[in-house]
């Protein structure tokens, strides 16, 4: 499996590039916008972080600049229902940090920006990310506030919840009873257990 590569660009376009390495071996690689955008021009020097993905019809390499976005594109993968485009233009689109601060903030709305996510698909990321990436997220939640909701933990959640289309007296109500019987949770682990609580009570 190939990791990483150092090379000088042969070719470049906006969401690949053609790597030479010194051993004589070019390398296509496709890349998020950023990654792309921030290559030297051809002939330059350049390094990246790679996924291998290995399938029977095909043999595909992706390339990050930092090994954080690898992890967080390998994360994204994890994801049902989530291929290897989808989370290239998710991180075309948003950092391994704006997607922490996604999820702390609740903002699922802003991955339907992304292209080929609709409101049912950007609901399913969004939950699936709030799970994965529960340690950021609550990083990310200490230095973001909500835009209409007060400080605190049970406001971020119910900011969260109403983002994914529950109504506000339910996710003020499930909020409330998941902070009383867990008052230590941060805001990754209270929305964690306010949709179990949800789809509990929906089952």
């Amino acid at each position: 499996m190939i990791g990483y590569i150092e090379g000088r660009v042969v070719a470049r376009r906006e969401r690949f590039a053609i790597v030479l390495t010194a051993g004589g071996v070019g390398y296509e690689l496709e890349l998020p916008a950023p990654a792309a955008a921030a290559l030297p021009a051809t002939g330059g020097a350049c390094s990246l972080f790679v996924h291998t993905v290995v399938r029977e019809d095909a043999f595909e390499l992706f390339g990050f600049a930092s090994l954080e976005d690898r992890e967080t594109f390998r994360l994204l993968l994890g994801i049902t229902k989530l291929g290897p485009r989808t989370a290239l233009a998710i991180l075309s689109c948003y950092s391994a940090d704006d997607l922490a601060r996604l999820v702390a903030t609740g903002d699922m709305e802003a991955l339907t920006r992304v292209p080929g996510i609709g409101k049912k698909s950007a609901q399913r990321i969004f939950i699936e990310l709030t799970y994965k990436l529960e340690g950021k997220a609550a990083t990310a939640a200490s230095l973001t506030a909500p835009a209409g909701f007060g400080p605190g933990v049970a406001a971020d959640v119910v900011a969260g919840l109403a983002n994914l289309g529950y109504p506000e007296a339910d996710a003020r109500r499930v909020a409330t009873a998941v902070l009383e019987a867990e008052p230590d949770l941060d805001v990754a682990g209270a929305l964690r257990q306010a949709l179990k609580r949800l789809a509990a009570e929906k089952s």
